[in-house]
């Protein structure tokens, strides 16, 4: 069965500009289909240097032409906790009345250099009262609320300042009683629990969003196409086979100019137990081939999905380019769904 992703033709269909915060980058979104309308978080910066990062207001009624709600960040790091900070890579859902991003924060924003051939060489950079000491420096996941998809409010952390954790993911509902997140620890600074070499997906649990389980690893990265880690992509949607989960990996094509490529994948978890693979695709289902997806103002190779809302039988694709802009791909949440489980285990 040939898989049939189709991308917008007027991909990228969000870029920066505009307003001072996002004058350099606009990618990785977060995006919600609520009361019969798109409603888009990107992760937005103005510069490089530092490469200060916070979450903008979009709205859509077609999924593709998107306008700013609000000319100022709806969440930043300074209502996280520091004013010189980063908020990254954000997901949304929505479980009972409640909406819920996780996000990703750094609370001294690095300077970032890119070189167009690979990953950007970054440093620290000096700021009032901190000493550049990388263990103080972590990346930290954490949660926001809202009631009304516009008023955000910072809710909790999801890991300690020990351990550097991305790609942190609410399930959309309560699994077992509890809620459930994915997430990717990929360093330990001053525990002594085990250090994935190659970062995994795993998962945790909770009763009140506040304290969480030790994690477990889902999937580890076994191709050659992930190479370099895997993590988890968009909220699970949840289907009558199970979980369905896209995730990204990425592989390491040329480490002495650091070039990396980031393609998506799929599987398929158990719904009453995600630490059970029910099926998972042997190979990528979507890689950078647009010139908007293999060259950018950061970092080249790279689709980067980080949202996934499915509206009429048709799973929406929000995907960071380059991590530069923002792209669009459908697919049939029908045929996504047979794909991914020609390979049940």
């Amino acid at each position: 069965m040939k898989l049939e992703i189709k991308r917008c033709p007027e991909n990228p269909i969000v870029t920066p500009g505009e307003y001072p915060w996002r004058m350099s980058n606009s990618f990785n979104p977060a995006v919600i289909y609520e009361n019969n309308k798109f409603y888009m978080y990107e992760r937005a910066a103005g510069g490089l240097r530092p490469f200060h990062n916070y979450l903008g207001m979009l709205e859509s009624d077609d999924g593709i032409h998107f306008i700013h709600s609000s000319d100022q960040p709806v969440l930043t790091p300074e209502m996280i906790g520091s004013k010189y900070g980063s908020v990254q890579d954000p997901r949304i859902v929505k479980i009972g009345d409640k909406y819920y991003i996780t996000f990703a924060y750094r609370p001294y924003a690095w300077n970032s250099n890119p070189t167009g051939l690979g990953v950007p060489e970054s440093s620290q950079a000096d700021y009032p009262g901190f000493d550049g000491d990388e263990s103080k420096n972590q990346t930290r996941s954490g949660i926001a609320i809202s009631d009304d998809l516009r008023n955000w409010k910072f809710l909790s952390w999801v890991n300690s300042m020990d351990i550097d954790d991305r790609n942190v993911i609410l399930f959309p509902e309560k699994i077992g009683g509890k809620y459930a997140v994915l997430r990717r620890p990929s360093g330990f600074v001053t525990s002594n629990a085990e250090h994935e070499t190659h970062p995994a997906i795993q998962i945790s649990y909770s009763e009140d969003l506040f304290h969480w389980s030790e994690s477990k690893v889902v999937i580890r990265p076994e191709l050659e196409w992930e190479n370099n880690r895997i993590g988890g992509s968009t909220p699970p949607i949840k289907t009558e086979q199970g979980w369905l989960v896209l995730y990204h990996g990425v592989e390491t094509q040329d480490a002495s100019v650091r070039r990396v490529c980031y393609r998506m994948s799929a599987m398929m978890l158990d719904l009453n137990d995600p630490t059970k693979v029910i099926a998972r695709c042997p190979t990528f289902i979507m890689e950078p081939e647009a010139y908007y997806e293999k060259v950018g103002l950061y970092i080249p190779n790279v689709i980067f999905p980080t949202a996934s809302p499915v509206v009429n039988g048709v799973v929406h694709i929000y995907y960071g380019c380059c991590d530069t802009s923002i792209g669009l791909a459908t697919v049939s949440l029908r045929d996504l769904t047979h794909y991914v489980m020609q390979y049940e285990n």
